[in-house]
């Protein structure tokens, strides 16, 4: 495959996810080739769901870097065995994060933002009052974010502007 021949499948399918519009095109004995697997889509069952379809048009899928051709019996048990290798790495992943994040919890560490104390949602609401004070300038103020500020500011100047 040439160049030319890969800048094309390129931009027919630029997104993963949305192949399914773009592959209507072909026709039996077609081949799609594809750079690799995780172009076409972005979870185990929409690849296999894909492929099926694929097959069942008569149309073949090649993955240029995972080197793999479901055109031949060979090629399609490739593709489902390193599917669901896929699959089973992204559960250990997933299984290794939740106790990750539970060890740390049981030590008394819990994940995300820290979040605002009740004196600056104090002073926001406070300020947030005053008509001649500026969402910007209250922002700017507090160190908070204008997002923060419409949050807590709820039912004052975060209305009215």
């Amino acid at each position: 495959i040439d160049k030319q021949t890969l800048e094309i499948v390129e931009t027919l399918i630029p997104e993963p996810g949305k192949t399914a519009a773009h592959v209507e095109f072909a026709r039996p004995g077609d081949v799609l080739v594809i750079w690799r697997l995780d172009r076409l889509g972005r979870s185990l069952a929409e690849l296999v769901r894909l492929v099926a379809d694929l097959e069942g048009a008569g149309v073949g899928l090649e993955s240029l870097r995972e080197r793999i051709d479901t055109t031949s019996p060979a090629g399609r048990l490739v593709f489902h065995l390193f599917a669901s290798v896929a699959e089973f790495e992204r559960q250990l992943i997933l299984e290794r994060t939740h106790a990750g994040l539970e060890a740390a919890r049981a030590r008394g560490r819990n994940g995300g933002r820290p979040g605002v104390s009740p004196e600056t949602i104090a002073a926001i609401q406070a300020l947030g009052a005053d008509p001649e004070r500026s969402p910007a300038e209250i922002c700017r103020a507090l160190s908070i974010s204008r997002s923060t500020f419409y949050k807590y500011c709820a039912g004052t100047k975060a209305e009215a502007k």
